[in-house]
Order: C-alpha cells, then structure tokens, then sequence
C-alpha cells in the first residue's frame, strides 16, 4: 500500500464579513436584519458559531468573542428573567469585545432598548424563525465551506456512476477528451482544466469548478464548447465529492504496472488519502469503459467486496488444497487399485 503527497499549494480564507454572511444566508435561514446594515463590514474570522450564555452571566474566561453569536431560546429568557438595568449590565459584558454579530433564533424577540445598545456599539443583529439547533447547523454549513482549507488541481472531474473521479496528468494527455467521452456516454461532468477541491470536515474532499469556466470546455483543435448547451442539463452538476483519482500517463514499457490490483496506492491531497489509480495511455486502448469500471470497482469495494482479494483468496485456497492432495500417502493411495 503506497502513498505519496501532491504538491498543491493549500489556501486559507481567512475571514468573511458580517455582509456576506448575510447575503448568503438570508435565503436560506430567513434571517432578517433589525437594525439595519449596521455592522457588515466587521469580519468574522472563526468558522464556528458560539451560544454566549456564560458570557452573558459574567464568566468570560473562555468567551469565543470572534465568532457568530447565537442567541436561542436559554439566552432570551435568561435575559427576560433579569431587570432592565441587569440585562443591559449583561449585554455590555459581552459588548466590551469585539464581536462580529448577533443572531437571535426561534423568532424571539428583545427589547429595543438592548437593541438599540447593541447598535451603538457597531454589531449587526439578526432574527431567524428557525430553531436553535437547525439554525446552528445551516450556519455551520455555510462557515465550514467559506473556511474550509482549499487548492485549485490541473484536471477534469467527472461523476461517473455516481463516484467522483478525477482526471489527471500532463497537459494535452487527453483529460478533456476522456471527460467529453464519458458525457457523451450520459455522465456528468463537474469541472474541467481547474478544479476547485475544498476540504469539508476531517476526510471529505469536495471538486467543483469556477463560476466563469462552469460547464464550458476547452477541446484541443475544436475550441471552447458549452456542455451543457451541447448535452444538456443532465450532462453536468456543479460539485462532487472527489474518491478516485486516475493519473494518465504514456506506456513506459521500463515501468511496472499493477496487474492484480492487491497494492493499492494512494495521494494525499489536503492531508485526504484518496485512492490513485494509474492508468498508461496506448493506442488503441479505451479508457472511457476503463474509468467506467474503476468507477463500478469502487462502488464495489465500498460494499466491502475487493474482487483481487477474492481472486488471490481462491488462489491461496486451491494452492493449499494442491499441497493436500499431493502428499505420499495420497500418491500411494491413488496406485492401489485393489
């Protein structure tokens, strides 16, 4: 089992304003602005969302003041539960740092009073008729995509059988062209030449392409091709998790290729292991129904069924059973006939 590390250079976004949040988020989880555009142009800088409460009661030892600060449903009422003059008292606890924004949910609802105090320190407030726990849950969506640790890879990306593959190898290998084929055979592509990879969670790696190449297509010798035009909307899709990556290359008759499949090799791209398959180009040789088949292979072991296993299983099986049978007392045995 071999792995190695690509190259790629690995880029961090480091913040997002409390104005895109917004916009990308208004849709989505209902939220409303009550007090204007005031703030959005503070930046969050932490890709996860914070419940104030202990700050709110005064403990601010450990208070996450960088991130998206959600009020549910304990936060109002511990506040409702407090006279005017302690609520405000509270609030200025937390007001003192540098907080990117608020977002109260559950439709609740504060006095205008605090408000209007929030207001006077520059941060945005914000009201959403969703739940805690499912408004805690579309934020972190969105905050762990926009922080998500990203690269751009020289390849096309394909979603053949529903497994994302990724095309790689020297320029005017014929990724392009392998990615056209398989369309034409009713695959979806995803991206070609530059493809976006973003690391979600721990292990996920998710391609898609930029909103200025999306779905268009440069093929050596013809020129640029919309796809989705061409094919139509069942030709494309615009992400896809990546879980092979097939590397093209020229036959080297020097090189060992693998024959079995039992030494599985992998790439680390975004500190991910994903599978790599090599596959050298010669005359002649399809590699549509190829990419076609390590896709079905995956799906396969994802089913926990490795056909080279099964087949070297068999092969260790009937090499014992050779041995047994091929003993003296079975050779004399096999000579008596009386």
């Amino acid at each position: 089992m071999a792995s190695r590390i690509w190259d790629t250079k690995e880029i961090r976004r480091k913040d997002v304003s409390v104005g895109e949040f917004y916009k990308a988020m208004r849709e989505k989880t209902k939220l409303q602005p009550i007090n204007g555009d005031v703030g959005f142009a503070k930046l969050i800088t932490d890709k996860n969302v914070h419940r104030p409460g202990l700050a709110l009661a005064g403990y601010v030892e450990l208070f996450s003041f960088n991130r998206v600060q959600l009020f549910g449903n304990t936060e109002v009422r511990y506040l409702s539960s407090l006279k005017i003059e302690d609520r405000r008292r509270a609030l200025e606890t937390i007001l003192q740092f540098d907080i990117p924004c608020i977002v109260i949910a559950n439709s609740n609802e504060i006095e205008q009073e605090l408000i209007d105090l929030i207001t006077d320190h520059g941060v945005s407030v914000f009201r959403s008729t969703f739940e805690t726990t499912r408004l805690v849950y579309f934020l972190g969506e969105y905050l762990d995509e926009v922080f998500a640790p990203n690269t751009v890879i020289h390849g096309s990306l394909v979603d053949v059988y529903g497994i994302g593959l990724l095309f790689v190898g020297r320029s005017g290998i014929g990724k392009s062209e392998i990615a056209l084929d398989l369309v034409e055979r009713g695959h979806r592509i995803v991206a070609d030449d530059a493809v976006s990879v973003s690391r979600q969670g721990e292990d996920l790696l998710i391609g898609k392409s930029s909103k200025i190449a999306q779905h268009f297509m440069e093929v050596r010798g013809l020129g640029i091709i919309d796809v989705r035009s061409v094919f139509g909307i069942r030709s494309v899709r615009k992400r896809k998790r990546i879980e092979v990556v097939v590397e093209l290359e020229e036959w080297d008759s020097s090189q060992e290729y693998t024959r079995t499949g039992l030494d599985h090799e992998f790439v680390s791209i975004l500190s991910v292991e994903i599978p790599l398959v090599k596959l050298p180009i010669l005359p002649g040789k399809n590699i549509t129904v190829i990419a076609e088949v390590i896709s079905l292979n995956h799906l396969l072991r994802s089913y926990d069924y490795d056909a080279a296993e099964v087949f070297n299983q068999k092969i260790q099986e009937a090499i014992k059973k050779k041995k047994k049978e091929s003993t003296g007392a079975s050779r004399y045995f096999e000579r008596d006939f009386e």
